[in-house]
């Protein structure tokens, strides 16, 4: 048996990580079934899964990056990899407030993880995520995590019972969250965002104690909640987490008979709310921010703005997603945008999806650039920024975007490999064909993207993209951050380390003279075209250089040069 944790140290915040998105990945579908607040689009479940997936695989790295250490990583790495994942890869209203609260725990927790950290931990964060929010609501998440927090704060210091009080605490306030918000007593069901926050608590509770806890939401008396509720004459019965789902609820989407209130600030009669739902993320300063909320606050509703540190994450319902976007680009660098069109049908908030294309390609890319250039080549993109890897669900999340029935994942990462694989099984079982083409690298991507056919059969059209990356080398130029050993040999920190087809070929003292070595090296195997991708700030003089070089020392042999902006490596090499 694993030796249970004193603390919450970067072993049991690694633990915890896993167990959430393993209670979140049970129940998500039933917590999306029981969505119905600030809108009845049936996806708070997917969202907080997406979320916790990110931290989950944030954690993952830091651990990774330790593997050949003796020791584990520090808690302050764990628990500042854990929000950050959470803040970058949150999804809609519940997961970025989800994110909030993270973020507000580790930072208590990076100065220790005991009972006393960790009830001060819960405070914060409920805080947090209540002043994240533009017009807090009772009845919601932000009560569940006030409340749990109380229940911590007069317990004995004491990791486990600290844990288990906020945990009992949260299943308590959930019970309630019906006589707390009209809509969510008409529709007989407690708060979705809640109940992923039962969950999230369950998964700690099992970290600590060793054993999961009893599921479902509480009463004060501790008897399970599932009262039945009165809608219009009639009666619906609330949902306790492992329970059958909601007599009249499918999907999310209440009865017909059962009006729906609607988001945040919106009117009371249940009349519709804003049409857009507006994501992104924003590299912007603190008083940016804090202009930006004033104005997005007045654009719509369901406004939270999560983060810190100069890196931000943006959560509003509008009707005009171009002035909210342009507000964003006011305040600072806005990236990851994400618009989702809600349509009121028979009194429900539902997507409005027109009819699927037959084939589309769904390629990651490393920066601005290229997504620019993928994207008029009519591809769906997915940006890798520098560490900061997409999940799975994101690349889920860009399948559907593409909306098509047979889908071409180019990852362009051998790291993405089993994130892509899992993606597309998910995708799979949504009912779209999908072909994983296994690229290596943008460059590969690219190439492949090149001769894709979307007329031509399917099976076809991936065999000669996969031939096309195939035959594609690549490479990249980096800068060693430390003293190391390589296969060519000891690098010193500062040093340029060309890489060829994944392994350091070259070491060199500066980009122009390592690119032309990387770039002799793999023309003398031959070639017939030159793939160049500039970083943001390589001066274009070096690309003409290089071009001149491969003119003068390669003959027939052509050279592309593109853009690839904010990217991780200030140049990527391909020869096809």
């Amino acid at each position: 048996m694993p030796q249970l944790p004193d603390d919450l140290d970067a072993v049991a915040v690694r633990t915890w990580c896993s167990l959430a998105l393993e209670a979140l990945g049970r129940e998500r579908a039933e917590i999306d079934a029981i969505n119905v607040y600030p809108i009845a689009d049936g996806d708070t479940g997917t969202n907080l899964y997406l979320t916790v997936e990110s931290a989950a695989a944030a954690v993952e790295a830091v651990f990774a990056a330790h593997e050949t250490g003796a020791t584990a990583p520090a808690t302050a790495d764990a628990v500042g990899a854990m929000a950050h994942g959470a803040l970058i890869g949150a999804r809609g209203n519940s997961g970025t407030i989800l994110a909030q609260l993270l973020r507000g725990m580790a930072g208590v927790l990076a100065d220790g993880g005991d009972a006393a950290h960790l009830r001060l931990a819960l405070t914060s964060a409920a805080d947090a995520a209540r002043q994240a929010v533009a017009h807090p609501v009772e009845g919601t998440v932000l009560t569940v995590a006030a409340e749990a927090a109380q229940a911590a704060r007069g317990e004995e210091p004491d990791l486990r019972t600290v844990v288990t009080a906020a945990y009992e605490g949260a299943r308590a306030a959930l019970a309630r969250t019906p006589e707390q918000l009209a809509v969510l007593g008409r529709a007989g069901v407690v708060d979705a965002g809640g109940r992923g926050l039962v969950a999230v608590l369950g998964a700690l509770v099992e970290t600590v104690t060793g054993q999961a806890p009893v599921r479902g939401p509480r009463t004060a008396s501790g008897n399970a909640a599932k009262a039945p509720v009165t809608v219009d004459g009639g009666s619906v019965v609330g949902l306790p987490v492992g329970g059958t789902p909601v007599e009249g609820v499918t999907e999310g989407v209440l009865p017909a008979s059962a009006p729906v209130e609607g988001p945040l600030d919106c009117p009371e009669d249940g009349s519709a709310g804003p049409a857009f739902e507006v994501i992104y993320l924003l590299e912007a300063r603190d008083e940016q921010v804090a202009r930006l909320r004033t104005r997005l606050d007045a654009l719509g509703d369901s406004l939270v703005v999560v983060g810190g540190d100069g890196l931000w994450h943006v959560h509003v319902h509008v009707d005009d997603a171009g002035a909210a976007v342009e507000a964003g680009v006011e305040a600072g660098r806005p990236y990851r945008i994400r618009i989702t069109h809600f349509a009121t049908e028979s009194g429900h908030d539902v997507r409005v999806q027109a009819e699927p294309a037959q084939r589309a390609v769904v390629v990651v890319v490393p920066g601005d650039g290229l997504a620019g250039l993928c994207t008029e080549a009519g591809a769906t993109t997915v940006i890798a920024r520098p560490g900061e890897p997409p999940a799975s669900g994101e690349l889920v999340d860009a399948i559907r975007r593409a909306h098509a029935r047979e889908v071409v994942l180019l990852p362009n990462d051998a790291a993405l490999r089993h994130t892509a694989a899992a993606a597309a099984e998910q995708a799979r079982t949504e009912g779209v064909r999908v072909a994983l083409v296994p690229t290596r690298a943008a460059v590969q991507g690219i190439a492949a993207l090149a001769v894709h056919e979307p007329d031509r059969g399917f099976d076809e059209d991936v065999v000669a993209m996969t031939a096309a990356a195939g035959a594609t080398r690549y490479a990249e130029l980096a800068v060693a951050e430390r003293q190391s050993w390589t296969m060519a040999g000891i690098c010193q920190a500062g040093d340029i380390l060309g890489l060829i087809d994944g392994d350091v070929a070259v070491i060199g003292a500066d980009v122009p003279g390592t690119a032309r070595t990387v770039l002799d090296r793999m023309l003398a195997a031959g070639g017939e075209l030159v793939t160049l991708v500039l970083g943001e700030d390589v001066p274009d003089a070096l690309a003409d250089a290089l071009e001149e070089h491969v003119r003068e020392g390669h003959l027939a042999v052509d050279t592309v040069v593109y853009r690839g902006g904010h990217q991780r490596a200030p140049l990527l090499i391909g020869v096809e």
